[in-house]
């Protein structure tokens, strides 16, 4: 196997290629003055299986077309099979019709990335994971959350309370659980479909004096953990933290959710970012190393 690193992952990319002593395939990319995306390879990829690591955060639609331009370059060039390493899945959340006359976004995103050349997806924490099922090849989901815990468990958070924003999200914590050893419970989150406000109902939860800490698979505008926050103060929580797997942190999403109360932002380098102090390059190595794709 060889690694490719996308130009938005190339750190997480090479530390990949070093955990699984392979080599990692060098890449010059770069953008013409229209906008237009330009990818070559520098290294041979005939006849061995590759897998690209390619994040697809902000700016998606780039991260995209890289995405598929460097597997048509190495499907053109040879490449036996090809696994898309792509760690935040763009368009994800638009996983069903919500509203007549939408289109199913992710379903469209896997049937471009099949033509291009791609042969399996691995992806972490997808917003729903049933969503994989429909792609045009293999695809498969890993979870960083016990990566997660296990960072505030070694900070000393061994008994911290696990809390979801909603009861999507309640296998996150329980996840979170198995690893700090305390309780767990999630609060009731509702989305105005049209608005995209957020309400969320206070609960009953067994955090007076303790600290909590949110998980969540990303955060982008910061309105779910900050109001999260607001009510674990409520109630009496000593110490609050926010950790995700893909931080966006769109806009002003930091500022919000510090001034609602939670003393550190943690995430992975799924999005590279000052809060990503999580790798994926273990999770991502150890599942490559054992599920071989066939």
């Amino acid at each position: 196997m060889k690694i490719i690193p996308g130009p938005a992952s190339k750190q997480l990319g090479e530390k990949v290629a070093k955990f699984l002593g392979v080599e990692a395939v060098p890449l010059v990319f770069k953008t013409y003055p229209d906008g237009e995306s330009y990818v070559r390879l520098e290294g041979r990829v005939q006849n061995e299986e590759v897998a690209i690591v390619q994040t697809t955060s902000p700016p998606q639609d780039t991260r995209l077309i890289q995405l598929a331009l460097i597997a048509d370059a190495a499907k053109r060039h040879g490449a036996e099979k090809i696994t898309a390493v792509v760690p935040y899945l763009a368009y994800a959340r638009q996983d069903k019709v919500f509203l007549q006359g939408e289109a199913i976004s992710i379903e469209a995103v896997a049937r471009m990335l099949k033509v291009a050349g791609v042969d399996r997806l691995i992806t972490v924490n997808v917003h729903q994971a049933k969503v994989l099922a429909k792609f045009p090849f293999a695809a498969k989901t890993i979870s960083a959350i016990p990566l997660l815990a296990e960072h505030f468990k070694q900070k000393g958070f061994k008994k911290a309370f696990a809390l979801a924003p909603d009861d999507g999200a309640l296998w996150l914590a329980e996840e979170a659980k198995t690893v700090l050893g305390d309780e767990c419970g999630c609060l009731e989150k509702h989305r105005d479909l049209y608005t995209g406000q957020i309400t969320m109902k206070k609960k009953t939860l067994n955090v007076y004096g303790k600290t909590v800490i949110i998980f969540d698979d990303l955060i982008s505008t910061g309105g779910t953990i900050a109001l999260a926050a607001k009510i674990m103060r409520e109630l009496g929580a000593d110490k609050v933290y926010a950790a995700c797997v893909h931080p966006l942190l769109i806009g002003d999403a930091e500022k919000r959710i510090l001034e609602s109360g939670v003393e550190e932002i943690v995430g992975t380098d799924s999005v590279p970012s000052h809060v990503s102090k999580v790798s994926l390059a273990p999770l991502i190595s150890k599942f490559l190393k054992e599920h071989k794709s066939g």
